[in-house]
């Protein structure tokens, strides 16, 4: 192994996270054998959203899914549910189209394979090296946002992302051993996470510090060099929140295909992420004394939404058949995302409010 390889990994003995999906270096040692379910479970909770607000969605699904084979079981629209407020909603859907297939074609069993894992649903070049790494002890480069920043000041990397993704796969491939690279793989993640942070990065306990070329040449926070962001697109539109006389709101599901494919909404006009859609009373779903009652803004990855809400009480509960009703205090059980929730709490202040626990 070369010594940064050895370095880390005998700082991640001691220092490494616990979390609620991991195996621990110590059991790992002793033989336990990692189960692929919540390696893969959490790596696609992980993509695009933080370690702290992964845990309690890991811990409710593994709770009502214990296994790949309960979660095929499991109809998707309560997987929705089960998602809901953990964004990138294709993520939950291709976890569905996953299970089904690891349980129809594979017998239950994630393939100790790359390219087999890359053929399923939701699962990239990353995921696929991640869990055949962390899972399976293959030695495969394992290389996240983390790893990039680790790996850019260790190598002194100026070459600006995304263009040295290359650079830092090969650099990562050559440090991962043939023992133990799960360990490694997440050794690199944890490193990134608590010590070699993107600002202030505590060096003076690093590991690697005697290995970093940034920090005997320049400023470790000069790495990763990024490439000038493109401005962020604005979109416009208008959501409908419509309120029947027995304190029910009116919802629908949206298309499969498409931005949140699938989850619920209140009624919206059709903005996409390249298109504005309509911002007035007109294209409201069905005629009722519908009123402005401001905007809320929601900022997807690539544009930034603008919705100009508008709402009507005590309404009809017969139009739209296309939809449902239900009951304020029941919207929390709804798979609504973040951004209808928004709308909603524009509408209706309450909406999500918490209830207080009576002692």
């Amino acid at each position: 192994m070369q010594p940064i390889t050895v370095n880390l990994l005998q700082w991640y003995d001691s220092h490494h996270r616990i979390l609620p999906w991991r195996i621990s270096p110590r059991d790992r040692l002793a033989g336990v054998i990692p189960n692929p379910y919540p390696v893969w479970l959490s790596e696609i909770m992980l993509q695009q959203t933080t370690v702290e607000a992964v845990k309690p969605y890991f811990r409710t699904f593994v709770e009502k899914w214990p296994t790949v084979t309960d979660l095929a079981a499991a109809n998707l629209d309560d997987v929705l549910r089960a998602w809901a407020g953990l964004g990138y909603y294709s993520r939950a859907r291709n976890l569905k189209k996953c299970a089904d297939i690891v349980c129809g074609d594979f017998g239950g069993n994630f393939p100790a394979d790359v390219d087999r894992l890359k053929s399923l649903p939701g699962i990239g070049e990353y995921t696929a090296a991640a869990i055949a790494s962390i899972a399976f002890d293959l030695p495969h480069a394992v290389v996240d946002g983390n790893v990039e920043r680790v790996m850019t000041r260790i190598y002194a990397l100026a070459t600006p992302l995304p263009a040295a993704k290359p650079a830092i796969r090969t650099r990562m491939q050559a440090l991962t051993p043939s023992s133990r690279p799960g360990d490694f793989a997440q050794a690199m993640m944890d490193l990134g996470a608590t010590i070699c942070t993107p600002k202030r990065p505590t060096c003076i306990i690093c590991p690697l510090n005697d290995n970093c070329a940034a920090l005997r040449t320049t400023d470790p926070e000069f790495f990763p060099v990024k490439a000038p962001k493109k401005e962020r697109p604005v979109r416009l539109g208008a959501a409908y929140v419509a309120v029947s006389s027995t304190d029910e709101v009116y919802l629908r599901s949206r298309s499969e295909k498409g931005l949140l494919g699938g989850m619920t909404e209140v009624p919206t006009t059709q903005w996409t992420a390249r298109l504005d859609g309509s911002t007035g009373m007109e294209a409201a779903p069905f005629p009722a004394n519908w009123k402005a009652v401001g905007g809320i803004t929601h900022v997807f990855t690539h544009f930034e939404l603008r919705l100009k809400i508008y709402t009507a009480n005590g309404v009809d509960k017969q139009p739209g058949p296309d939809g449902w009703w239900v009951k304020v205090e029941k919207l929390a059980h709804e798979a609504l995302p973040t951004v209808m929730k928004k709308a909603i709490a524009a509408a209706i202040p309450h909406a999500f409010a918490k209830t207080r626990k009576v002692e």
